[in-house]
């Protein structure tokens, strides 16, 4: 499996980082985030960043990458806990056999007891939380080992 292109899936709220709760999501952006991984990407390998309110949106991107092959690092912000539409359309992901790692800025477990539930894990490759944009860093160097497997 080779890793030409990685899609970087944002679900809800996520369109505000850096004005929304900074004391838990940082002071930094999406653009941010793109720079971020672009500069930390293996050479070649395109960093596709996107952002969306709409879980129907979402989901037809999961949809998308199956069609087109790419592995997922997806936070699927407020969805995590309720979204089992999202939940099966990670689960295609994963059962075509790429990579879906589910993301976290903060550590939903350290926050409100609603958060402590995701229907994504359990389908997801892996899951990484807490560690601000590092998070995403960390399911970038995942997904590439898993890509040269």
């Amino acid at each position: 499996m080779t890793m030409a292109r990685v899609l970087v899936l944002n679900g809800p709220n996520l369109g505000r980082l850096g004005s929304r709760e900074p004391e838990v999501y940082g002071a930094q952006d999406l653009s941010a985030l793109r720079v971020l991984l672009a500069e930390n990407a293996p050479e070649g390998t395109e960093i596709d960043v996107r952002q969306t309110d709409d879980e129907a949106e979402l989901i037809g991107w999961l949809h998308e990458a199956v069609d087109a092959g790419e592995p997922v690092i997806l936070n699927p912000a407020a969805f995590t806990h309720y979204s089992y539409a999202l939940r099966d359309a990670a689960a295609l992901v994963t059962t075509a056999g790429l990579p879906l790692i589910e993301v976290h800025i903060s550590n939903p477990h350290a926050r409100e007891e609603f958060r402590h539930t995701s229907v994504i894990s359990g389908v997801a490759t892996g899951v990484i939380a807490g560690l601000g944009f590092d998070s995403y860093l960390l399911a970038l160097t995942a997904i590439g080992r898993l890509s040269a497997r």
